[in-house]
């Protein structure tokens, strides 16, 4: 007979061996420790008739953002599919969501796991996908209500509690209402410390309220638990960056992009992503990338075929070209950008949508400004601003695109929309030195503006 998973979720398997393997699995994707293919490779292997660990694959594989692995997420996709005759109703719903995400249908599979939730509030893998898909969609709604939906059905003593109650404290955060936040990620690492969300949830709020002393000391605080072994390491290594260089602290940010977001340190885009932004942050205030840039750009396969995958990495490829001085590389990544959103093919992609009407603007704004064309750089990234959330990334992850307007108002005759988005900011968080910078380089005169 088949077994239910640990918190009553049916499941198709007889084994309980493949069941604890998954089970396993799940765990290592909403812990970030070590990958879960071992895991699942050891369910396939003791019930090589169960479906669900194929589709844990491939969801896993596409959840990298890689364009690399969409061949092997197939492929565990098509033997999943020869083996849902015997799959539950809930399995063959979570083999449809991911299917849609191979086929770029983000909207759709996040849909179904809404439905599925609704009837397995207990679906932990259903909540970290839909998660991880609202945040590459920049869903912040989407980010707190669904795991809030679900949480007072769960038991506390379950041990992913910690990492569910770690998912509502991150959408509480991108939904600004940080105390909530930040108590919720307390209280989930109080029950557990190896809870690298519930970190990540807390940095974040005192990314936004301007607490850059108290989000280092956070990260240091709780290093132990996220610096080794964790795949989540790099991305709270930015964290820690992006403190210092709210502290303007420019040397302190180049130390931590050397020893933990270049070189060996990227192992995927995702965190190559990382580096690229962190980077074209200190190109901005004036810091010399171009050979960090390169160094970055060759160890990451970028070719062509790759452009236009997702438009969130798009814009961040394209920084890093500029940033190593490859004008005439950008212009191509983001010419084959718009080859395909602006083509037939995979009509039904929801990030071609999402490229055409923010991505493409955006990114020949970042081309603009390689170009030295400040005041064009400013007209097609503003115009984009207020949608940008739909590029995906967290508020924090965005605000590159307000240093980037910026550096483009200080550099060309738009000074006034500068000091309006300083202004914005002033009323957002208290005043923090990286902003003190730019309020007294858009006060100085024209001439003396480089």
């Amino acid at each position: 007979m088949s077994h239910p998973d640990p918190r009553g979720n049916p499941c198709s398997s007889h084994t309980r061996a493949a069941l604890a393997a998954a089970e396993q699995a799940l765990w290592r994707m909403m812990s970030f420790y070590d990958t879960p293919l071992a895991d699942l490779d050891a369910a396939i292997a003791a019930d090589p008739g169960w479906v669900l660990p194929h589709v844990m694959k491939a969801g896993f594989l596409l959840s990298l953002t890689e364009p690399a692995q969409r061949a092997s997420a197939d492929a565990h996709l098509a033997q999943a599919r020869e083996l849902s005759g015997h799959a539950t109703a809930r399995e063959r719903a979570h083999l449809q969501a991911v299917q849609m995400l191979l086929e770029g249908r983000w909207h759709a599979a996040c849909r179904t796991w809404d439905e599925l939730l609704i009837e397995h509030p207990h679906d932990a893998l259903a909540l970290q996908w839909a998660q991880l898909w609202d945040f590459y969609r920049g869903d912040a709604v989407g980010l707190r209500q669904r795991p809030a939906r679900v949480l007072p059905l769960w038991d506390e003593g379950d041990p992913l509690f910690p990492h569910v109650l770690a998912l509502h404290a991150f959408g509480l955060e991108e939904c600004h209402l940080y105390p909530q936040a930040e108590e919720s990620g307390r209280r989930a690492l109080a029950i557990d410390p190896r809870v690298p969300w519930a970190v990540h949830a807390v940095a974040h709020v005192m990314e936004m309220q301007g607490r850059c002393e108290d989000g280092s000391a956070w990260l240091r605080q709780h290093h132990a638990a996220w610096a080794e072994g964790n795949g989540f390491a790099a991305h709270l290594w930015w964290h820690k960056s992006l403190f210092r260089l709210e502290a303007m602290d420019l040397a302190g940010v180049m130390r931590l992009v050397d020893a933990h977001l270049s070189g060996a340190a990227l192992q995927i885009t995702l965190q190559r992503v990382d580096a690229a932004a962190m980077l074209w942050r200190l190109h901005l205030l004036g810091e010399d990338i171009t050979a960090a840039s390169a160094a970055l750009l060759a160890g990451w396969s970028l070719d062509q075929d790759c452009a236009g995958h997702y438009a969130f990495n798009d814009v961040h490829c394209v920084m890093a070209m500029l940033g190593a001085g490859e004008q005439h590389r950008a212009e191509a990544w983001v010419a084959r950008c718009a080859e395909r959103a602006l083509g037939a093919e995979d009509a039904r992609r929801a990030n071609h949508q999402v490229a055409r009407e923010v991505g493409l603007p955006l990114m020949r704004g970042l081309l603009a400004l390689g170009r030295g064309d400040a005041d064009g750089a400013v007209e097609q990234i503003y115009a984009v601003r207020s949608e940008a959330h739909r590029l995906g990334g967290s508020h924090a992850q965005r605000d590159l695109i307000d240093q980037t307007l910026l550096a483009a108002a200080v550099s060309g005759s738009r000074r006034a929309l500068g000091r309006a988005l300083v202004n914005e900011r002033i009323m957002a968080k208290p005043m923090t030195p990286l902003t003190r910078h730019w309020l007294d380089k858009l006060a100085q005169p024209a001439q003396a503006r480089a």
